[in-house]
Formats: structure tokens, C-alpha cells, sequence
């Protein structure tokens, strides 16, 4: 299993709490369309994401992603930089 590997399962455990739909997650996985998130959710999610990861998603990074795929990426190049 990749660094990337663990990092989406890890995603994908902090969505589960949040996915009152009970959608499939992919890479695809839209959090505005698919999950139906709001920007409340959005903000407790991505502070549970800063917490797991210690990273900072600055609020420009946010507007970006779109999928769990990019979070993910993101996730990784700030863990690198950092």
C-alpha cells in the first residue's frame, strides 16, 4: 500500500461520520454534488482533516478541491512541504 494509499482511507474514514447519504466513495467522489455537503460540514471535515494530517488547508486551497482525489493530492503535497 502507497503513502497515498493510507492517506485516502484515512480520508475516507474521516468522511464516514459526515456521508449521511450513504454514497459511494471514489476518487470521483464530489463533496458538494455527490455528498451534499454544506459549508458548515465543509468546515468541521476540513478541521478534522487538518487534526489527522497536521497540515493547514488555507481557505483558496478549499475553493480547489472538489473530489476526494484532489483533497487527497492536496493532502499529500502539503505533507511533503510541511
Amino acid at each position: 500500500m502507497t503513502d497515498r494509499d493510507e492517506t485516502y482511507d484515512k480520508v475516507a474514514r474521516l468522511i464516514a461520520p459526515f456521508n449521511k447519504k450513504g454514497a459511494a466513495l471514489t476518487e470521483k467522489t464530489s463533496f458538494a454534488g455527490d455528498l451534499e455537503w454544506d459549508s458548515l460540514v465543509v468546515m468541521d471535515f476540513v478541521a478534522n482533516v487538518e487534526d489527522e494530517f497536521d497540515i493547514l488547508i488555507t481557505m483558496n486551497m478549499q475553493a480547489e478541491i472538489e473530489t476526494i482525489g484532489q483533497l487527497v493530492d492536496a493532502i499529500e503535497t502539503l505533507r511533503t512541504e510541511g
